[in-house]
């Protein structure tokens, strides 16, 4: 029975073949390129930009005309003209720039935002992608193992050393692994039609490289201030609260006097008279409780400030945790697995005659379990710091 078990040992621990694979963050950059999500959020942020700026300048003048018929016909007729510009208080002017220039700014920070959102979808699925590579590459090999051990009871079959209940059994392990790498394969497709769509339309190479750059930072709250100041929604919320402020001052500017100047001439018969006018609005009704109405605009957006920054913060803190304990769970399978050799020790007893073939495959599966463990555990690591990564710039 040995001769038919000798190319068994170690299959699970093959190394993964050699084929052409890009990095993650090539596939960010094109996805960055090509998303027409991103695209159109660019377009749509160059015209909220120009809205932005719209409704900041001087009113319109005003200009009128008359030409009145006098009656009786001896008095002549009457021709006016005047020409009027309106003004409101001068600083009002300028803070309507201001809350322009930081309505642009939040624009910005607003793409930045969703282009964050789509670049973690992406990371995401190439950790997918990474971690589907592996399980196929792994559960490739016990599949050819199972292979063997199934050829190997159906030829003892045949030469009468075992009943039909053994290669059955092969087969059915055999037939049980193959469909899940069939279906990890479906699984990997998915992945990657994903990763397509998130590309426009242009496919993705179906290896991504599983060397990471992600790290797990050293110093939480020193990582934390850095990422605070990356986060897009925070720095949002802070510009909201710095037009809110603004929009205040001019509240006020506007709930001040507005002024008026023009020219204004006036004919009839015999005489013309011509000359500047100057008018003044006396605020009194329009404006009311403005005032008011944007303070307490602040006064909740700041709340929501604490809070949202509460909020980031136990996130993040929750992620930082997770993946430290991941991180330690990967190092320990991988450390066993490296120091143990348990495979070969299994081999050497199975050659002795010290176990049977359904020991040896079933202490094998503890090797097998340790590795889809590990595998499982990196995977995870990799989503953790996947999310971290996203606010370590902006």
């Amino acid at each position: 029975m040995n001769k038919y078990l000798k190319i068994y040992t170690l299959l699970f621990m093959l190394p993964v073949s050699l084929t052409a694979q890009i990095t993650v963050d090539s596939v960010l950059s094109d996805i960055e390129r090509n998303n027409t999500t991103l695209s159109a959020l660019r377009k749509s942020v160059e015209a909220e930009k120009l809205g932005n700026r719209t409704g900041i300048y001087l009113q319109n003048p005003e200009a009128g005309f008359s030409y009145l018929w006098g009656s009786p016909d001896v008095i002549g007729n009457r021709t006016d003209i005047n020409i009027k510009q309106s003004f409101d208080f001068p600083t009002a002017y300028g803070y309507r720039r201001q809350i322009a220039d930081s309505r642009n700014l939040q624009a910005d920070l607003e793409y930045q935002r969703q282009r964050k959102d789509v670049l973690l979808n992406a990371r995401l699925l190439c950790a997918d992608l990474i971690y589907a590579n592996a399980v196929i590459e792994e559960k490739s090999n016990r599949l050819a193992h199972a292979q063997n051990i199934a050829d190997a009871f159906q030829s003892m079959f045949e030469k009468g050393e075992v009943s039909i209940l053994e290669p059955n059994k092969a087969q059915l392990n055999l037939l049980n692994i193959k469909k899940e790498v069939e279906m990890l394969y479906i699984e990997r497709n998915a992945v990657l039609e994903q990763l397509s769509s998130l590309n426009g339309g242009i496919a993705i190479a179906d290896k991504v490289s599983s060397e990471s750059q992600l790290m797990l930072p050293s110093d939480f709250d020193q990582w934390y201030s850095k990422a605070e100041q990356n986060n897009p929604a925070l720095l949002w919320l802070k510009k909201e609260i710095e037009v809110k402020m603004q929009q205040e001052k001019l509240n006020r500017a506007l709930s001040l006097p507005k002024a008026s100047a023009g020219y204004m001439s006036e004919k009839v018969v015999g005489e013309h008279f011509q000359g500047v006018t100057i008018g003044v609005s006396i605020p009194l009704w329009e404006n009311k409780n403005t005032v008011k109405y944007a303070q307490a605009q602040t006064l909740a957006l700041q709340t929501m400030e604490v809070d949202s920054k509460l909020q980031f913060y136990n996130q993040i803190k929750i992620q930082f945790s997770k993946a430290e304990s991941l991180h330690k769970t990967a190092l320990e399978y991988r450390q066993l697995i490296e120091s143990s050799n348990n495979a070969v020790l299994l081999k050497k007893a199975l050659d002795a005659g010290e176990i049977t073939l359904i020991n040896y495959l079933m202490e094998l599966s503890y090797a097998y379990s340790a590795m889809d463990n590990l595998l499982k555990s990196e995977y995870e690591l990799n989503k953790a710091l996947s999310v971290l990564a996203e606010y370590e710039t902006q």
